[in-house]
C-alpha cells in the first residue's frame, strides 16, 4: 500500500480490520499498525470524517464504518469466524457480499414494535425467505443530517401493521417499506469494493440510479426524474 496516501491506508486499515475481526480501530492502534506517527492517523480520521468513510461518537470513537457497526443497532451478524454488529438493515445484509471469507452468515434481530425475533441466513448466492417488511425513516438526501440515527431506523418488522403501530406510538411518520428481497437487492453490491483502494463512495445522483437498479424509485430514494428543480 506504499504507492497510496496515507487518509486512503488508514481507510483501508481500518475496514480490513473490522471485516477480519469485527472490532473497531483508534488513531493509536492504526499508527501503530500502519507504523506512521500518532498525529498523522489523527489526521487521516478527520479526513474520513468529513468524507464519510466513518461516523463517530462526541468523543470521537468510531461508531459506524458502514457495513460495520461498534454498538447495538439491533442486528447481530454472526459468520463462521467473526460476529459483527450490523449498522442496520441494509448494512447487516451487506457484509457476506463484501467480506470474502465469510460468504454467509446469520442475521438476527427483533421487531422494534413488538419484539418478536427473527433470524435469516444471508448469503451471495440469492435472498433469504421470509415475509417481514423492511422500513427506512429517513428519505437517503437526509440520511447525513444525522447518519446515527437514520441508520438506528432502517429496521425489519413482522408486517406492515407492524410499522405503522410503531410510528403511530413513536410520533413518527412511515418512510419507505419493502421486502426482504428488495434488502438483498439493495445490499448486494452497495459497498462493492469498500476494501479495496480507491474506493469512492456513491454521489447522490449515481446513488439514485443504483436505488433504481433495485426498484427503489421516488422522491424518496432521490430519483433525479422526480425531484430536480423546474
Amino acid at each position: 500500500m506504499s504507492d497510496i496516501g496515507t487518509t486512503e491506508r488508514v481507510r483501508l486499515s481500518i475496514y480490513r480490520h473490522f471485516a477480519r475481526t469485527g472490532l473497531t480501530s483508534t488513531p493509536d492502534s492504526v499508527a501503530e499498525r500502519l507504523n506512521i506517527s500518532p498525529e498523522e492517523a489523527d489526521a487521516a480520521f478527520n479526513a474520513l470524517i468529513v468524507d464519510r468513510h466513518i461516523a463517530v461518537s462526541a468523543e470521537g470513537e468510531i461508531v459506524l464504518a458502514h457495513p460495520f457497526a461498534t454498538r447495538n443497532f439491533g442486528f447481530s451478524v454472526m459468520g463462521e469466524r467473526v460476529l459483527w454488529w450490523g449498522g442496520c438493515a441494509w448494512d447487516s445484509f451487506a457484509i457476506p457480499h463484501l467480506v470474502p471469507e465469510e460468504p454467509a452468515v446469520l442475521v438476527s434481530t427483533t421487531c422494534p414494535n413488538c419484539a418478536a425475533a427473527h433470524a435469516w441466513t444471508v448469503t451471495r448466492d440469492a435472498a433469504p425467505e421470509g415475509d417481514q417488511v423492511v422500513h427506512f425513516l429517513m428519505p437517503m438526501g437526509r440520511v447525513w443530517d444525522d447518519v446515527i440515527h437514520a441508520c438506528a431506523n432502517q429496521r425489519i418488522f413482522c408486517s406492515v401493521s407492524c410499522v405503522e403501530d410503531w410510528a403511530r406510538r413513536s410520533g413518527h411518520e412511515v418512510g419507505a417499506i419493502f421486502d426482504l428481497r428488495t434488502l438483498w437487492n439493495l445490499s448486494s453490491q452497495w459497498y462493492a469494493g469498500r476494501l479495496d483502494a480507491g474506493y469512492v463512495r456513491r454521489e447522490p445522483l449515481v446513488a439514485a440510479e443504483y436505488f433504481a437498479s433495485v426498484g427503489l424509485t421516488g422522491p424518496f430514494w432521490g430519483t433525479p426524474a422526480l425531484t430536480a428543480n423546474p
